[in-house]
C-alpha cells in the first residue's frame, strides 16, 4: 500500500499557540504516564530517591517533539534547492510494518522509551484514585481523618492539570458558532476552563497497617526490591490519603521484631525462614495495642513462600486466628517460577473473604498487588 504525500499551502498547523500546544503535551504526558503505571510506579529511580519531588523515568509510548526526514532520492518538504512547487508528488510511502520486510529480518526501528522529568505527586494521584482501605468499619473512637475534595466552582485561570476539557470546548463551540464557524476547532486561550475545589476533613475510624516483610537469606535483591516497592507506595497512600494511620514494621526470619520504618527499608537479613513467627508477633501487638474493637486492622505480608515446611500449619492456625480480628489480611509471594509455595497454596485452603494472596512475578505486578489489597468496600455499620 503506498501514499502520496503532496505539497500545500493549506497542510500547514505550525500557525498554533504555544500555550495550547503545550497544554496538548502535557495531556499526551498524562495519558502515557496513565497507560503505563504499572511499569513507572516500581522504577528504580522512584524507589531509591524516595524524597525527591521530581523524577525522571522512561515512558513508553510517548513521543518527543523533533523533524523526522525520509532520506530516499527524492525530493523533500523542508530540504533540498527549494525547486518543489505547490503539487508536486514529493514520494510515495512504501514502508513495510517493523519485523515484516518481505523474505528477511525486519530493519524498521522497534518501540523507543522516552525519558521525561515526572512530578511524584501526579504520579500519586493517579495511583491512588481507586485505592482505599477495604472493610472499614464503625468504631467506638473515630480518630482517623480523611481528606475529600469537593469541585466548587469553574474558573478562567488556574493549573494545567485542572482544565475542565467539556467546559473549555463548550466555550470554545460557542465562540466559534458567533463568528459564523461551528465546530470545536480552534480552541482559544479565553476558552480554557479550570475546575477548583476546597478540602474538608472527614472523620473515620481508627485504623492500622502492619507492614511485614520476609528478610531471610532466601529473598534475594529481586524479591526484596519487589517487597519494598509494594511497600513504599503502600505507606504514601496511607499518608496521603489517611491523616492519622498508624503503621507497624515487622521484619522476620525464623524470629520476628518490630522495626523502625527506615531499618525496614534498607536494612537486609540471612537466616532461615519461620513465617509463623511474624503471624505470633502480629498477635501479640494486636492484643496488647490496638484491640479489635477500637481500630480497623490490615496486615500485610510479603515473602517469597520459602517456609520451613514443618512450619506452614502452624501458619495457617496464626492466619485464621489474624482473619478473626482484622478488617483484611494480603499475602503477597514474590516468585521466579510458575509454581507456587507450600505455604501459597495451604493458604488457598483458606476459605475466608478476608483473605486476599496474590504472586507476583515480575515488577509490572506490584501496581496489582496494590489495586488487590487497597480495593476499597463501603464502610459496615
Amino acid at each position: 500500500m503506498t501514499a502520496e504525500f503532496i505539497l500545500s499551502r493549506d497542510d500547514w498547523s505550525l500557525h498554533r499557540k504555544g500555550q495550547l500546544d503545550q497544554i496538548r503535551h502535557q495531556e499526551k504526558v498524562r495519558e502515557a504516564i496513565k497507560k503505563n503505571l504499572a511499569e513507572i510506579i516500581s522504577e528504580e529511580a522512584i524507589i531509591i530517591h524516595g524524597g525527591k519531588k521530581i523524577v525522571k523515568v522512561p515512558i513508553r509510548s510517548l513521543e518527543e517533539f523533533r523533524i523526522r526526514y525520509d532520506y530516499n532520492k527524492q525530493k523533500h518538504a523542508g530540504q533540498g534547492d527549494g525547486e518543489s512547487k505547490v503539487g508536486d508528488v514529493l514520494g510515495r510511502d512504501l514502508r513495510q510494518g517493523a519485523g515484516k520486510g518481505a523474505g528477511g529480518a525486519g530493519s524498521a526501528p522497534g518501540k523507543d522509551y522516552y525519558e521525561t522529568d515526572v512530578h511524584i505527586d501526579e504520579i500519586q494521584e493517579l495511583l491512588f484514585d481507586d485505592l482505599g482501605l477495604p472493610n472499614m468499619e464503625d468504631k467506638r473512637a473515630p480518630e482517623l481523618e480523611h481528606d475529600a475534595y469537593r469541585f466548587t466552582d469553574i474558573r478562567n485561570k488556574g493549573l494545567q492539570g485542572n482544565i475542565d476539557r467539556k467546559r473549555t470546548l463548550l466555550e470554545a463551540l460557542k465562540r466559534n458558532a458567533m463568528h459564523g464557524k461551528p465546530g470545536f476547532y480552534p480552541v482559544l486561550p479565553d476558552d480554557l476552563r479550570y475546575k477548583t475545589w476546597e478540602v474538608h476533613h472527614e472523620q473515620q475510624s481508627n485504623a492500622v497497617v502492619l507492614a511485614i516483610m520476609d528478610t531471610s537469606g532466601s529473598m534475594g535483591t529481586f524479591e526484596k526490591y519487589i517487597a519494598r516497592t509494594f511497600f513504599f507506595w503502600a505507606t504514601r497512600f496511607l499518608r496521603t490519603k489517611y491523616r492519622a494511620v498508624k503503621i507497624v514494621f515487622i521484619a522476620h526470619h525464623t524470629e520476628a521484631k518490630e522495626v523502625t520504618e527506615e531499618e525496614f527499608f534498607t536494612k537486609g537479613e540471612s537466616g532461615g525462614t519461620r513465617c509463623s513467627s511474624a503471624y505470633q508477633l502480629a498477635l501479640e501487638i494486636i492484643n496488647h495495642r490496638f484491640p479489635p474493637r477500637d481500630y480497623n486492622i490490615y496486615p500485610f505480608h510479603f515473602s517469597d513462600g520459602d517456609n520451613l515446611s514443618s512450619d506452614n500449619e502452624l501458619c495457617v492456625q496464626l492466619v485464621n486466628e489474624l482473619l478473626t480480628k482484622v478488617n483484611q489480611f494480603g499475602y503477597g509471594e514474590i516468585v521466579r517460577s510458575h509454581f507456587a509455595s507450600t505455604l501459597m497454596n495451604a493458604f488457598h485452603k483458606i476459605e475466608n473473604p478476608k483473605l486476599s494472596a496474590v504472586t507476583i512475578r515480575d515488577k509490572s505486578e506490584v501496581y496489582q498487588a496494590l489495586k488487590t489489597f487497597f480495593k476499597p468496600t463501603p464502610v459496615a455499620n
